[in-house]
């Protein structure tokens, strides 16, 4: 604890000392952030441009090739890879899949309302269709190891 109050009190010092001496770590981390030549602040944006036009050209060359292949043995493209691959361009950057909209949770949110509909255990909404239900349970049941029992042989 007492190591801890010390470097507290004499760190700040130690700093300004260290900068006194010419610390060329801190003077290139504070030169980098933004005090840059202009001139390599070009190179650089135009190596980058390079490196994404190589890529795009390569990317271009396995394409060609993907579809030499799928000619060759009659393999039709999925459209969906397409899709894919232009939400990638547009969401360049973006970490993660796109966000719903509330729109398109809710038509989520209708559609398993619907399928919850049209289950075979749902529950009913007055009382005589549940009776019913409820009454035509043992017949069903009864039914389903008919078929059963029907299916497997004793041997």
């Amino acid at each position: 604890m007492a190591a801890f109050i010390a470097k507290q009190m004499v760190g700040n010092q130690l700093k300004s000392v260290k900068g006194a001496l010419g610390d060329k770590d801190e003077e290139s981390k504070e030169d980098g952030d933004g005090g840059e030549d202009p001139e390599i602040e070009e190179a650089r944006r135009e190596a980058e441009e390079k490196r994404k036009e190589k890529h795009r050209k390569m990317e271009e060359e396995r394409e060609t090739m993907r579809q030499s292949i799928r000619d060759k043995y009659g393999i039709k493209k999925k459209q969906e890879e397409e899709e894919l691959l232009k939400q990638q361009m547009d969401s360049a950057g973006r970490v993660g899949r796109k966000k719903k909209t509330p729109a398109e949770l809710a038509a989520e949110a209708n559609a398993g309302e619907e399928e919850d509909d049209e289950d075979e255990f749902a529950m009913p909404k007055n009382l005589d269709e549940f009776k019913s239900k409820v009454q035509d349970i043992p017949q069903k049941l009864t039914q389903t190891v008919g078929e059963v029992s029907e299916k497997c042989s004793l041997q």
